[in-house]
């Protein structure tokens, strides 16, 4: 199966983040595009507005005859949160139409292009973004399908411009390995941030997460090329070419790092020579690490030093990743979506490097019972390099709660100043604490409390 084998899409959801830019991507590349949603947004409208019918009652004449009339000709692509009783879904399902969840409609959009796959346990969203800001700030016709926001484009995506020749355009994808959607993809390029055990509630061991991602370097293009952090085990597992990077070392990697008005400056050294005096808006020396394995990937494809440092310069990172909100010489608010120990490590290493005499309170949000139970002793270590500590409830996502799991785990073995609170007792907490440099931690909805903890801050009173 082929992208090109069909002309219409119909998009069962069409209205989500991730659905909406499937569907603008097939709009803006020559494809008739329709699809039901059951509430009318902002990102519906934007669809209107750039020419795809989009109805909001479940009701099968509603769909465009043309869709209707060619079923071998349509391609259907839902969302599994549409309920299994949904007329319009059961009627496609019925009658001889294609129908594909959205991680495997990416992997055909891919799989017509120059595929970049991006994967790691963390990282991955940033060095997407990256290597993708890279290649549009250089002036190359590319795609992209991100997992976060970017600040320089207010999107998770990035549209190519219409071309024939679809297959030399490169196309930068977030490859995940949440629910092993990866698999759909076969990259030219991938790039592998890291390994970690994470997911275990999907997984269930560490060895099953190594299995999920021997399986994706696998499917790399024999003639393609692998970007591995330095020390995964993943080498055997290609017919690629497989070249190491990291902050230190590998045959990418980063020197002479230093801090410049709260920035990170860095030279990249690479197999054909250096790049140097990088200067890093985005601050933190996992994305200066981040920004090694983009530049791999930029010079793979052509682009120079001049271009990598003028891109790099420019980048101005993702939203929830170490996103300042204040920034004066007395208080400081950052957030950041770390949600794994290996993450929350980075981070703060980071903040006390850029901040080394200010005294740090992280505010922390445990992601999942799961993931607490998993990672309590790894968590704690973390979070005590902080000065202070404000750990709050667990966010629970889509779990239920696990008996004899709860932030307690974590709390018992932090080493720093520490209090514990709920999320709803947070504000007047703070209110009661000498505050400094504060971080928001988490990917759960710690975030909606920044713009309260920010008044706290300034001193306005709620």
């Amino acid at each position: 199966m082929q992208i090109t084998d069909y002309k219409y899409i119909y998009f069962l959801g069409i209205g989500g983040i991730g659905m909406s830019a499937l569907a603008r991507w097939f709009g803006v590349n020559g494809f008739e595009v329709a699809g039901y949603d059951r509430t009318q947004t902002h990102l519906t409208d934007t669809l209107h507005a750039e020419g795809i019918s989009v109805h909001f009652e479940d009701s099968v004449e509603l769909i465009p005859a043309a869709f209707l009339q060619n079923p071998a000709q349509t391609l259907v692509v839902f969302t599994p949160a549409i309920p299994k009783n949904h007329s319009e879904y059961n009627y496609l399902k019925d009658n001889g139409f294609t129908l594909q969840k959205r991680s495997q409609v990416l992997g055909l959009i891919a799989g017509g292009m120059f595929t970049i796959g991006v994967a790691g346990t963390h990282g991955k969203t940033t060095t997407s973004s990256m290597t993708a800001h890279l290649l549009r700030h250089s002036g190359v016709n590319c795609a992209a399908f991100l997992g976060g926001i970017t600040q320089n484009y207010g999107t998770n995506m990035l549209l190519n411009a219409p071309t024939a020749q679809l297959s030399q355009v490169p196309c930068v994808v977030e490859a995940d390995e949440f629910d092993r959607s990866f698999l759909t993809l076969f990259p030219d390029i991938a790039i592998v941030t890291s390994t970690d055990a994470d997911h275990l509630d999907i997984y269930g061991s560490h060895d099953s997460v190594l299995e999920s991602f021997s399986a994706y370097v696998s499917q790399i293009k024999p003639n393609g090329r692998l970007f591995m952090k330095k020390g995964l085990t993943l080498a055997d597992k290609t017919k690629a070419k497989v070249e190491e990077y990291s902050l230190n070392e590998g045959a990418y990697h980063a020197q002479n790092i230093r801090i410049e008005n709260a920035c990170f400056v860095f030279d990249v050294v690479h197999p054909e020579g250096i790049i140097s005096d990088i200067t890093l808006q985005v601050p933190g020396f996992h994305n200066v690490e981040n920004a090694v394995a983009a530049s791999a990937v930029g010079l793979a494809l052509g682009l120079s030093g001049d271009q990598i440092r003028a891109a790099i310069q420019t980048f101005g990172g993702v939203k929830r990743r170490f996103e300042y909100y204040l920034k004066t010489g007395q208080k400081v608010l950052i957030d950041d979506y770390a949600h794994h120990p290996a993450e929350v490590h980075a981070f703060l290493s980071s903040l006390k490097a850029l901040y080394p005499n200010r005294q740090v309170t992280a505010i922390f949000q445990p992601h999942l019972y799961s993931r607490t139970r998993d990672f309590a002793n790894e968590f704690a270590e973390s979070l005590s390099l902080a000065d202070n500590v404000i750990l709050l409830d667990i966010y629970p996502a889509r779990e239920l709660p696990i008996e004899g799991v709860s932030s307690d785990l974590i709390f018992d073995k932090i080493t720093s100043d520490k209090i514990q609170c709920l999320k709803s007792s947070l504000i007047d907490v703070l209110k009661n604490r000498p505050l400094d440099v504060v971080a928001t931690i988490g990917a759960g909805d710690i975030d909606s409390y920044i713009e309260s903890i920010k008044k706290v801050l300034e001193g306005i009173s709620e």
